[in-house]
């Protein structure tokens, strides 16, 4: 016994410093995603865009549009007053503003904000978004489409109908760099390759006229 304890002891400590040194990578590896979250200051209506983690789908977005930007929402707060992300990621949602950011690769986001003149529309944006709530994704990502929306979509939609206005320029799948990613895409689409589809992507969309750019963490 007197051998043993020794030995015991040093596996008892040897453990602790394992799981130690995991709750400390753990910690840090989140204290980026709050920095950036309370240096951000929201103001409901802004666009946020964020890279998700990486699977076929997200490549093909970002690799298509040559941008890092595979997915946004919109800022809004809910009825308890918490910021929240508006957003279509499977059925349109709402997502603690926080939650979102965590979820994103890096916690990386850059948010634009609509230009001042725009202010009273927001009310109304927020309510056509809102109208949205439970839709399901668009798969096909097919802007005539009357039900489902995917993410820039929603934002693009929303928009139009409260301002009038179109926000980003609208593109064929052809003009896109879509050649890489020609076997996925008719994976996705049944064989099909639907280059004069018509879309709205994130990347458009952060380029609209209507937006600056006001917070940026990571990307370049």
């Amino acid at each position: 016994m007197i051998r043993i304890l020794p030995k015991t002891r040093s596996d008892k400590l040897r453990i602790a410093l394992v799981f130690c040194a995991f709750l400390v990578v753990a910690y840090f590896a989140h204290v980026q995603d709050y920095y950036y979250y309370f240096r951000y200051s929201p103001k409901e209506g802004d666009i946020i865009f964020q890279s998700l983690p990486h699977n076929d789908l997200v490549d093909a977005i970002e690799g298509i549009t040559h941008s890092p930007y595979s997915h946004c929402g919109v800022v809004l707060r809910d009825k308890n007053g918490v910021w929240v992300v508006i957003e279509a990621l499977g059925p349109v949602n709402e997502t603690p503003l926080l939650g979102w950011i965590k979820r994103g690769r890096g916690g990386d986001f850059t948010v634009y904000r609509l230009d001042s003149k725009y202010s009273p529309l927001i009310p109304v944006f927020k309510e056509d978004l809102l109208s949205y709530m439970g839709h399901p994704y668009d798969f096909n990502y097919d802007m005539t489409n009357g039900q489902a929306v995917y993410c820039s979509d929603l934002v693009y939609l929303a928009f139009d109908k409260a301002s009038g206005e179109k926000m980003g320029v609208l593109e064929k799948l052809g003009d896109l760099d879509w050649k890489p990613y020609e076997h996925f895409i008719q994976t996705e689409q049944g064989g099909l390759l639907p280059l004069d589809r018509v879309m709205i992507t994130p990347a458009s969309l952060a380029r609209a006229q209507q937006l600056h750019e006001l917070y940026r963490t990571g990307f370049h």
